[in-house]
């Protein structure tokens, strides 16, 4: 039961880390301000991130000619991520090795093999005038970290190349390669038009009366016919997946700890019934 317990928290963890806070208010225009308020109000820590796809283009400082790749940018505030952390390296070639080295098994390779310097765990984000750049992205604009990256109207400086970020999603557009950059910098590129599909996600985390207030009154704002493009997720609604995965891990935890209280009775039934038949002469004597 405390395996179980255990396994049960640390999936549900897992989750909230992958939802990136416990409750999140999904919009396709800026989060309105009464929602903020109320998370302030309820004690709540909260970030908000932009996510849209755009065009970047790459040029080598000894190159003349430049490259463009679709990629998805994602601007985040300071308090990102609120759950869990960002895995950054220093360079493409470390960040290729981890990507990698699950497939690197010959002696020759083993002294390529990374280690734990190479991969650096933070909670911060990137700097004003700097963005972080997978490994793909930068494979296919042919750059390098202290590079620059054109995003629309702005040239920003690659100072790391990000190998995992907690909260990445299986949607259509995050198939692109992640650009991480610092939301200050947004306004200067311009790319936010009024056509621009733009996806303003606010995360909050707390404690977890707070956060079911929370939830309960955002559920109940977002369906008032005066809120339009608004949605809330949660581990238990919005996030329909999430729920389906943690309700059948939770079965199967507890299907596990029923076959063990099955074996632990037939090992005692097994044991009484030896115990017994080496006294049976004896009790029958007596």
């Amino acid at each position: 039961s405390f395996l179980a317990d255990r396994l049960n928290g640390g999936l549900q963890r897992d989750a909230r880390q992958l939802l990136g806070g416990d409750v999140v208010v999904v919009s396709d225009q800026a989060t309105p301000a009464h929602i903020v308020q109320r998370a302030q109000q309820e004690g709540l820590r909260a970030a908000t991130t932009l996510s849209f796809p755009t065009m970047a283009r790459g040029q080598r400082q000894s190159d003349v000619a430049s490259n463009s790749r679709l990629v998805a940018l994602k601007a985040v505030e300071s308090g990102y991520p609120l759950r869990g952390e960002l895995k950054v390296a220093n360079s493409l070639a470390q960040a290729q090795r981890v990507l990698s080295h699950d497939d690197m098994v010959s002696d020759d390779n083993k002294h390529h093999r990374p280690n734990a310097s190479e991969i650096e765990k933070t909670t911060t984000i990137p700097a004003k005038g700097e963005v972080w750049v997978e490994a793909a992205g930068l494979e296919a604009l042919g750059l390098d970290v202290g590079d620059d990256v054109l995003l629309g109207n702005s040239r920003l400086r690659i100072s790391r190349v990000l190998v995992h970020e907690p909260d990445r999603g299986a949607g259509f557009m995050n198939f692109a390669p992640r650009v991480l950059m610092n939301s200050a910098d947004l306004a200067a590129t311009a790319l936010i038009q009024p056509a621009s599909r733009v996806t303003w996600r606010f995360a909050v985390v707390g404690e977890d009366s707070a956060t079911q207030n929370f939830l309960a009154w955002a559920e109940a704002e977002s369906k008032k016919p005066d809120i339009r493009g608004v949605r809330v997720e949660s581990l238990e609604a919005g996030r329909p997946e999430m729920r389906q995965t943690l309700d059948r891990a939770g079965k199967f935890l507890n299907l596990v700890a029923l076959l063990a209280a099955l074996l632990s009775a037939v090992a005692v039934a097994l044991a009484a019934r030896a115990f017994a038949a080496r006294h049976l002469d004896d009790c029958a004597v007596l």
